[in-house]
């Protein structure tokens, strides 16, 4: 991802909405008393796998736009809109496809895939409402503050040009 995104920051940013959804899945599973098991760990992996997909999406497009020349707020807030719906479908489809599960009426192994449907419920339901309103405030945040230092450092680099030329043409006149 750091290549893809040529950033290090980027995938951590992206990493972020992985407790989010780990917090919804514990929450859920006590709520419903179903202890954590190795069906519940295959559920968190799955999850994982939603959840940083749903993520990279969303920030993929913001640098797309920000690539085509859109202001680092706009491109924030137009990526979000235009990733909302997607990624609430998805998640939506996913929930709705899991409640049998979860409910345990799918017959039998309903003692395996009910854990694993909880989890991903959970985890669905906490990482997705943060996923769009953290990740996009989160990369807002650390690309304003990487364009500021940008900035303060081009800043000085003209600085230390001018005082060159003003030696420069200082000797000249001497």
């Amino acid at each position: 991802m750091v290549a893809t995104f040529k950033s290090l920051l980027q995938p951590l940013l992206l990493l972020i909405s992985v407790p989010f959804a780990a917090t919804g899945a514990l929450i859920l599973l006590i709520t419903t008393g179903i202890p954590l098991g190795v069906a519940s760990l295959i559920g968190v992996l799955m999850l994982i796998g939603i959840v940083v997909t749903n993520a990279i999406v969303l920030i993929d497009l913001v640098n797309q736009l920000r690539e085509r020349g859109e202001t680092l707020h706009h491109a924030v807030v137009h990526g979000s809109s235009l990733r909302f719906r997607p990624i609430v479908m998805t998640a939506l489809a996913t929930i709705l496809a899991l409640v049998p599960m979860a409910l345990g009426i799918t017959g039998s192994g309903g003692f395996i895939s009910q854990p694993l449907a909880v989890v991903v419920i959970g985890g669905l339901l906490s990482s997705t409402v943060l996923t769009l309103i953290v990740l996009p405030t989160l990369y807002f945040a650390v690309e304003r503050a990487r364009e500021r230092a940008r900035s303060r450092r081009a800043g000085r680099r003209e600085q230390r040009e001018q005082r060159r030329a003003d030696r420069a043409l200082g000797g000249a006149d001497g």
